[in-house]
């Protein structure tokens, strides 16, 4: 009978190793493929970054001429922050989300 325990055991552990490395792709997929934009405090700078933190696109909305260097490198600076901390908090959202199925799974 003993046997019979750990062999179904065993198979247990393998399918939920299985299900792991499942919902463990789907999260790298689903944080290379999410995006989040952001914009600087002056609302001229727009930042699009994945949930992984790779920055896809910067727009800059309005002139460059009459712009302050280091004003403008301040506000870069505010919006490419802001882009990491979305691109953190979009990880941790996705990660809730893909991961609470599998927590479920122990509750079945």
């Amino acid at each position: 009978m003993a046997r019979e325990i750990d062999e179904a055991w065993i198979s247990e552990a393998i399918e939920r190793h299985r299900r792991v490395e499942e919902l463990r792709g789907d999260y790298d997929r689903a944080v290379e493929s999410h995006e989040v934009s952001v914009h600087s405090p002056d609302n001229t700078i727009e930042v699009t970054v994945t949930a992984s933190g790779r920055i896809t696109n910067i727009q800059i909305h309005g002139g460059l001429q009459h712009r302050n260097p280091a004003e403008f490198s301040r506000e870069l600076q505010a919006a490419v922050g802001s882009a990491a901390d979305a691109a953190r908090w979009a990880r941790e959202k996705l990660h809730d989300e893909v991961f609470e199925k599998f927590r479920s799974l122990g509750e079945a």
